[in-house]
């Protein structure tokens, strides 16, 4: 749990009652634990059945329906645990989580493990920390301690890929798989420059990702507005999905637009996937600000063109309407070209400052996703430095008439001071969009949790449950069955995970015990750490991770490496 959270451990929402442990004559037949008269939910999509379901070594190794009790032994173990009232499932899995540090920094890590995730996929974005080199490293720091910190109380042991999943591997609170981040890549061998790699750099950006692919990266990502990721043509990201696609990996991009051409980037980055041959993944798949609003069914009918046609296509979404992500995202890409101390030499220069301006509040700028700034929909979420926490939980046109100033002097004020530290809010959605790609048959779940800031986006506390209790229980958008699919099995596929998203005998016992009654997301926009209710137990690879909906202190998690082939 967050040592700031004051709203403590989740607790039991339904009648558990662990029966302590059984002494059979013979112990070697015992399971170590089964889950008595569970409702499970196995993650096909299929009708649900109530079942015993007996876990040894880490594994499912019986499932005895309850059809079947009558004329079967039912399964013995050391331990059993009645689940009478609770639907039984297979571990979620966030598609899109921003954890690379806080796995490492955060042993409890309540965020992600009291929500019922088993399963992170980080690297996300574009930006994150293998492979690097003791220079890029420094950088990428800066350039993303609004998502994580600059990880002052991480070690930073490891430069490649490989190194950093052995780190992973020493012990987490929760799975994760990595993605090999494209912009840090081209960080290493291009540096911060606007231009086109030459075929020698091209040959080492290649080279970097297909050691990440032999070393376990699960595939590549992209943040096409973050610099300097966002410098690459698609000449080159298409270079480089080869490259992905010949190690079995998929491609997840943060397209070049949420906003004004949004379709037009979705439509580019089908393209581009197929021509590589490289199954993509579309990150965080949203139609927002209000050029989007009630466009989701014209995505939605181009990935269905591209699918009958034969495209491997996936994506993910979080169930909230606003975004999340640092202030200076939202700046053009000419202005961060450099790196972060160039960024803050031409935010110093009042004439430059101006022109930064200009493009953002006039022209679109497309760090903001070609859409002008509205400063009322800008949030301050968190910042770095002490003195700027008045600002949090304010938007930037509510602080600026405070200050009685113009919000892009606010704006400025924030990225000087706060050395492009401030995380941001955008309250830019639309329901209806959210509710139409949620129902999409290729769609799957992913928080984009950012877990630091005094006040971040509620979807890093609340994603999953906020799926079950209030799309799936309260606005019956999605059955239980086909959202426990589109968690679990439909993400484990992209990943391409034999063993995992499913409650089959042989697979891993990442599992979640929840009430379907009474689960629902704590968290709030006023008190975004608040942990859910209704999700009692987690186990991977059969240890509790959540029991009696109390964090323990088991570290079970460790990397989940690509599959061969």
């Amino acid at each position: 749990m967050d040592p700031a959270d004051p709203t403590g451990p989740v607790r039991p929402a339904g009648p558990v009652r662990p029966t302590g442990p059984v002494r059979p004559a013979d112990p070697v037949d015992l399971a170590d634990l089964v889950i008595r008269d569970a409702e499970v939910v196995d993650g096909s999509g299929g009708p649900s059945y109530r079942a015993d379901v007996a876990i040894k070594g880490g594994r499912i190794v019986s499932i005895v329906k309850e059809a079947m009790a009558a004329g079967c032994q039912r399964p013995r173990a050391v331990r059993e645990l009645d689940a009478e009232g609770l639907a039984l499932s297979p571990g979620f899995i966030d598609m899109h989580a921003h954890s690379d540090l806080a796995l490492l920094r955060d042993p409890d890590h309540s965020a992600k493990a009291a929500q019922g995730v088993t399963l992170e996929v980080i690297g996300q974005d574009g930006l994150s920390y293998a492979p690097v080199d003791d220079r890029t490293l420094d950088e990428v720091r800066r350039a993303i301690t609004g998502w994580n910190g600059y990880g002052d109380d991480a070690d930073f042991t490891w430069r490649s890929v490989g190194e950093y999943l052995d780190r992973l591997d020493q012990g987490i609170a929760v799975n994760a798989a990595y993605l090999i981040p494209q912009g840090t890549v081209r960080m290493m061998v291009v540096g911060w420059e606007d231009r086109q790699a030459t075929p020698e750099e091209l040959d080492r950006m290649r080279r970097l990702v297909a050691e990440g692919m032999e070393q376990g990266a699960v595939g590549m990502s992209s943040g096409l507005t973050y610099t300097p990721g966002m410098y690459a043509e698609d000449a080159e990201l298409t270079e480089l999905c080869r490259v992905v696609a010949r190690y079995g990996g998929y491609y997840c991009p943060h397209h070049r637009s949420y906003g004004a051409g949004a379709l037009e980037a979705y439509a580019e980055m089908v393209a581009l996937a197929r021509q590589a041959g490289c199954p993509l993944h579309l990150a965080h798949a949203t139609m927002n600000f209000g050029v989007n609003e009630g466009r989701a069914p014209e995505l939605l009918s181009l990935l269905d063109e591209a699918l009958a046609a034969g495209a491997d296509i996936t994506l993910d979404t979080y169930p909230y309407t606003p975004g999340s992500t640092t202030l200076a995202a939202l700046l053009p890409s000419w202005a961060s070209e450099g790196g972060p101390e160039e960024i803050l030499r031409r935010l110093a220069d009042d004439v430059v400052a101006e022109r930064i301006r200009h493009d953002m509040e006039v022209v679109g700028a497309d760090g903001c996703h070609g859409v002008p700034v509205e400063w009322d929909t800008i949030e301050i979420s968190g910042v770095d430095a002490p003195g700027l926490a008045s600002y949090v939980g304010r938007t930037v046109q509510e602080s600026a008439d405070l200050r009685g100033e113009a919000p892009w002097v606010t704006a400025r004020r924030l990225l000087v001071e706060d050395r492009l530290g401030s995380t941001i809010l955008q309250h830019v959605g639309h329901e209806e969009n959210v509710r139409a790609i949620m129902r999409h048959r290729v769609h799957t779940g992913g928080s984009d949790g950012i877990l630091r800031g005094t006040k971040p986006h509620p979807r890093a506390y609340g994603t999953f449950p906020r799926y079950l209790g209030h799309y799936v229980r309260e606005l019956g958008v999605l059955s239980l069955e086909e959202c426990v699919a589109r968690l679990t099995s439909r993400p484990a596929a992209r990943l391409r995970l034999p063993d995992r998203g499913l409650v089959r005998e042989g697979y891993r016992a990442d599992l979640v015990l929840f009430d379907p009654a009474t689960v629902a997301a704590g968290a709030t926009f006023e008190r975004p750490r608040t942990l859910p209710t209704g999700i009692p137990y987690v186990l991977i690879d059969g240890r509790f991770v959540i029991e009696d909906g109390r964090r323990t202190d088991v570290l079970a998690g460790r990397a989940v490496r690509r599959t061969p082939g």
